[in-house]
């Protein structure tokens, strides 16, 4: 009888781990902000909490979804990767957005006709050609626009690289 009870302990031990495993990959993580670029948003330093399964099901061994059900919404606090490092930014615009730019003296971006986003000469001078944001593809930015590098600097983030949602800070 004794090895029967070490036994149970071992299967629900087992078990807990493997469920632990199973939800940080595909479901649920807690992950920890490094750096200003969110601010007032977030903080460094500060824990969020990241659903996984927001936009679909996430592949644990690339950067993309295995299945999509959902595409990212206005003002989604997103996380995907970039040079294989996990960011952290809002998506301020969805496919087919309407981007405007505006010279003069300060370089801005005109976001669907109402949001006005700052932008550097360097960042001006990389966007200007576009006029809208391309269908499968968000506009993803810092709150904090003057510590931000992310879509001013790289480009339009696809959709199926985006890894979920923050839902609790």
């Amino acid at each position: 009888m004794r090895g029967k009870t070490k036994t149970n302990y071992i299967f629900i031990i087992l078990t807990g781990i493997f469920l632990a495993c199973f939800l940080k990959i595909f479901v649920i993580d807690i992950l920890t902000v490094e750096g200003n670029s969110m601010i007032p948003s977030l903080k460094n330093g500060q824990n969020i909490l990241v659903n996984k399964l927001s936009y679909g099901l996430v592949n644990p061994f690339s950067s993309t979804l295995i299945v999509k059900w959902a595409e990212p919404k206005e003002n989604d606090i997103v996380i995907f990767l970039y040079n294989n490092d996990i960011v952290v930014k809002r998506c301020v615009a969805t496919g087919g957005t309407s981007l405007d730019y505006l010279t003069d003296n300060d370089y801005s971006l005109i976001v669907g006709g109402k949001k006005k986003i700052t932008l550097s000469q360097n960042q001006y001078h990389k966007m200007f050609k576009s006029s809208f944001v391309p269908t499968g593809y968000i506009l993803a930015v810092g709150d904090n626009y003057t510590e931000s590098y992310d879509s001013r600097n790289y480009g339009f983030v696809p959709v199926e690289n985006i890894l979920g949602k923050i839902i609790c800070k």
